[in-house]
């Protein structure tokens, strides 16, 4: 019988236990702990493996080199460490075959410190841009006790990227999240971010998809004790031949513990795809869980794909909440009359509607820059929409 205080039994967090759940996968640094897929699979099926350049079955060798730039304040350290450095792999290990190879290919790995206690007084920026060739990359944010940042990762450039971003969130500490993935139109990234939490620590992530051909990024969230909450949020905009894809798992592996999650996209253009899947796990024994996730998505013409399925699994009966909402479909027609019967044209209609449907979103974004350079962004993918 559940009690109050019954902790729960072990529960994989893709830390390398058994799965309890049929959402949760095995965890691994070992490429051959996991098949070459063929897209039959659940979670390759969304995925055009053809267009991944080879990275689902690797052969070849890293011949890419990116441009690396960390603009940290006072106080924050930053380290290239080796593969054997104990931090690696401490928030979550590899889930697939592209990022178990990811690890096993890469040279040396960027380790980011908040001290503990420290408020940090500017945010962290690390800018990539990426010249070509194929890359493998690891990078860990490591925000001790009772610190405060706000870390900014902006991915620029061309050529195929994957990799691990590991963040750990100590007890009592904040961290803000921002990742743009502001690709050349003919550039691959697969990424898995993994995110573990402490004792009453916060996490909000903020991602922002608008360029490459492929993206699939996999937030991944597991907590180390109770209290910790997790606000997971992300806009996308795929255009003509784009195919974004976000994959997103919140395991609420221990008691008292928080999440949200909000995902908005826009689809334009010939074979425009978006793929949207959001997995939560409450875990058995658990008590005091708060959970939902919402997904929206708009398809501005025809011929564009949406795939939202968002997943929940309870495996306990003492839930605080839990829930998930998804839509998908066309401009609504009563605010367009609302608007063009104001006198607005319904060009300018449409545009206020779309750049409204995204500022929730983008308002989760505390540096002003920053928004103003994301609407900026989507205006332009606006623009060529119309």
């Amino acid at each position: 019988m559940t009690t109050a205080n019954t902790e729960p039994k072990a529960h994989s967090h893709g830390l390398g236990q058994i799965p309890v759940s049929k959402l949760d996968t095995h965890g691994s640094k070992d490429v051959d702990a996991f098949p070459v897929p063929n897209g039959r699979e659940e979670e390759w099926r969304f995925t055009p493996l053809r267009r991944l350049k080879g990275l689902h079955d690797w052969k070849g060798t890293a011949d890419g080199t990116d441009e690396v730039t960390v603009d940290a304040p006072e106080g924050v350290t930053v380290e290239q460490v080796g593969r054997g450095d104990e931090r690696l792999g401490r928030a979550g290990l590899p889930v697939n075959r592209v990022i178990a190879q990811a690890y096993t290919s890469f040279e040396q790995a960027t380790v980011v410190t908040v001290p503990q206690s420290l408020a940090a007084d500017k945010a962290i920026r690390i800018d990539r841009k990426a010249l070509g060739g194929t890359s493998f990359e690891q990078l860990v944010i490591d925000v001790k006790p009772l610190a405060e940042a706000t870390v900014i990762i902006s991915n620029t450039g061309t050529g195929v990227r994957a990799g691990s971003l590991d963040v750990h969130v100590g007890e009592g500490a904040k961290l803000t999240l921002v990742s743009l993935q502001e690709w050349d139109h003919d550039a691959v990234d697969v990424s898995q971010h993994n995110a573990r939490i402490g004792k009453d620590a916060s996490l909000k992530s903020i991602v922002i998809t608008l360029g490459g051909d492929v993206v699939r990024l996999s937030p991944r969230v597991s907590y180390e004790e109770r209290g910790g909450n997790a606000e997971l949020y992300g806009l996308y905009f795929a255009g003509k031949g784009q195919h974004h894809e976000h994959r997103s798992l919140i395991d609420h592996n221990v008691s008292n513990t928080r999440s949200r999650v909000d995902y908005k996209g826009a689809l334009s253009g010939s074979g425009a795809r978006a793929v949207w899947i959001g997995d939560v796990i409450i875990g058995e024994g658990t008590t005091g869980t708060d959970s939902y996730e919402n997904n929206r998505n708009l398809q501005l013409t025809d011929d564009t794909r949406v795939d939202s399925v968002p997943n929940l699994e309870i495996f306990t009966g003492e839930v605080a909440g839990a829930g998930h909402a998804s839509a998908s479909g066309r401009l609504d027609d009563i605010h367009l009359f609302y608007l063009r019967s104001r006198g607005i044209p319904e060009e300018e209609a449409r545009r206020l509607i779309i750049r409204g449907y995204f500022l929730d979103i983008v308002n989760r974004i505390d540096d002003e820059e920053l928004r103003d350079h994301v609407m900026e962004k989507v205006e332009r993918k606006l623009a060529t929409h119309e």
